[in-house]
């Protein structure tokens, strides 16, 4: 009979196809969320709009109009960008069900003691992953501000609504998934790839790749959205290595009450 302690024994006799099998249905079942969310999205597309358009109206002179800030030269754009916002929003509303289908196919290479932690997995996950975007919503108007002024007063601002909205939902899936770096963290050490020893040398260079990470995948390239992403993620970093010292402390304990 298995203990707490062995590892489920299915998974471990799954053939390679199989795996494939089980990887491909967590794949086609977090599709069908994502279009489900993508529906819910079409239909609230306007007040998604102007909910996103928000941060303009920081940086819009006082008496302007709003929208003429966003101008489109293509009649067929405004429907291309229906599509492709209802396809983000979808992405965001099922990041639950996604991270929940991960978590299924995750499972059962895991130990039994280990699996209790499902529920925390999807909800702390989701948790981050709003929010990680509703951080980077904070920042837009910042970012924007940043931008016009380090180039100069010399310009008049008017946003191409696909490259204004690709901006904006880029830094929120980019902040998003960011915010799911201590979740990966403390799976990599529950998966007994990572030890609390090793987070704690490679401290030094993990955040200079961080660093690197966060240069790359902030689409605004500022400063105050760089920062924003980096020092969450360095907190989230040390985090890990507390809850690894916890973890090692109670096994410690668990297997003095054993001998």
């Amino acid at each position: 009979m298995a203990t707490e302690a062995e590892p489920n024994q299915l998974q471990g006799h799954m053939t390679l196809m199989e795996h494939i099998g089980e990887l491909r249905k967590r794949i086609l079942r977090s599709l069908y969320a994502i279009a489900i969310g993508s529906t819910i999205a079409w239909f609230l597309y306007q007040p998604i709009l102007n909910f996103l358009i928000d941060p303009l109206k920081e940086l819009a002179p006082k008496g302007a109009n709003l929208q003429s800030t966003l101008v489109t030269l293509d009649p067929l754009e405004p429907f291309a960008i229906r599509i492709k916002l209802t396809v983000y929003v979808g992405v965001m509303l099922a990041m639950p069900v996604i991270l929940w289908q991960l978590w299924r196919f995750i499972a059962p290479g895991l130990y039994s003691n280990e699996k209790k932690w499902a529920i925390w997995f999807v909800a702390v996950g989701s948790l981050l992953f709003f929010m990680g975007a509703a951080i980077a919503f904070w920042t837009v108007p910042k970012a924007l501000e940043w931008l016009k002024a380090i180039g100069g007063n010399n310009f008049t601002q008017f946003y191409a609504p696909d490259k204004y909205l690709r901006l904006i939902v880029y830094m929120m899936l980019a902040f998003g998934i960011g915010f799911e770096f201590p979740i990966l963290l403390v799976f990599l050490q529950l998966a007994g790839v990572l030890s609390v020893t090793r987070l704690r040398q490679w401290r030094r260079y993990a955040i200079v790749i961080l660093a690197i990470i966060v240069a790359v995948a902030t689409p605004s390239a500022d400063p105050i959205s760089m920062l924003a992403l980096l020092i969450p993620m360095c907190l989230f970093y040390e985090a890990a290595i507390i809850f690894g010292r916890i973890r090692e402390r109670r096994m410690r304990k668990a297997a003095a009450k054993a001998a």
